[in-house]
């Protein structure tokens, strides 16, 4: 643990919102590696997913939260739980919407998902390298924000200034982690969330969201050489056949992407063995939910 001075700060930051406001990019900029999956898709992020970002005078410890959402199954509360206990240690909250209209009704959702939240919040408006937007109308605004800030997670504008407010608004104390520690997850979790992004990239409709990849083998064999054997579980026969494609050609598009972000991300070759199993409405019951890391 490196040395400070008595002006430096540190805290927990969750990043909130409604699904695919950018929640993921932002936090994978804000940190400077992928430490979270992104996808177009919504309600990629299924876990709480810490990124730890040091610098001279603090370190933010920011926390990716599921998209706040209806809930209307057990893993969608599930979901909804761990964004929930995200705010209970934060020292300041994200809550991210996005240009062009930040202040749609759809927000409700979130702001009654703040309602009765004590700690500081700041605005933060996304997605403005996608046009022009309305000025904020703060004075109107359901929750005392403490800033409203515009920015662009893809591209990067406004992050700087973004992670300069945020400092500013954490309290003074010691560093969490060692300066080169970027997330608390295991090497595991991370290939179990790489698999899961190539699914949610090459399949379509509800096949993303009925596939659990649990990550049963993760060894070194030998030096410079990783293997990992994942199971992936659907809830039907037919999503089953769909995952794997014709020829098996799916699930090995599957396996190539996967293959070669873990490689990038482990520094070693990766022989990556995946199949498919059914668990028959694995979604809908609880032991499944725990099986499969998600409670």
């Amino acid at each position: 643990m490196q040395n400070q001075n008595s002006e430096f700060r540190s805290g927990v930051v969750p990043i909130v919102g409604r699904p695919n406001v950018g929640k993921s990019t932002l936090i994978n900029r804000l940190v400077g590696e992928k430490i979270a999956i992104v996808s177009p898709k919504p309600q990629t992020t299924w876990n709480r997913i810490l990124g730890v970002k040091t610098l001279p005078s603090a370190q933010i410890l920011f926390v990716d939260t599921p998209g706040i959402h209806d809930a209307s199954s057990k893993l969608n509360r599930s979901m909804l739980a761990a964004a929930k206990g995200a705010l209970q240690d934060a020292d300041l909250i994200l809550h991210m919407v996005e240009a062009p209209d930040p202040f749609s009704k759809k927000e409700e959702l979130v702001w009654g998902f703040l309602h009765g939240v004590k700690t500081p919040a700041i605005l933060v408006i996304n997605k403005i390298d996608l046009g022009s937007m309305d000025a904020a109308p703060e004075a109107s605004l359901p929750f005392p924000y403490v800033k409203v800030m515009p920015i662009s997670a893809l591209v990067g504008t406004g992050v700087e200034l973004l992670e300069n407010e945020i400092v500013a608004h954490l309290p003074l104390g010691p560093p969490y982690y060692s300066a080169d520690v970027m997330t608390d997850q295991t090497q595991r979790f991370m290939a179990r969330e790489i698999i899961r992004e190539k699914i949610f990239d090459l399949t379509r409709q509800e096949i993303p969201y009925s596939c659990a990849v649990v990550v049963e083998e993760f060894k070194e064999r030998g030096e410079g050489v990783v293997f990992i054997r994942a199971a992936i579980n659907v809830e039907r026969e037919t999503q089953k056949g769909i995952l794997i494609g014709k020829g098996g050609n799916k699930l090995k598009e599957i396996g190539k992407q996967a293959r070669m972000d873990l490689e990038e991300l482990l520094g070693a070759r990766v022989y990556l063995d995946l199949w498919v199993r059914v668990q028959k409405d694995w979604t809908k019951k609880e032991y499944a939910l725990r099986e499969f890391g998600l409670t």
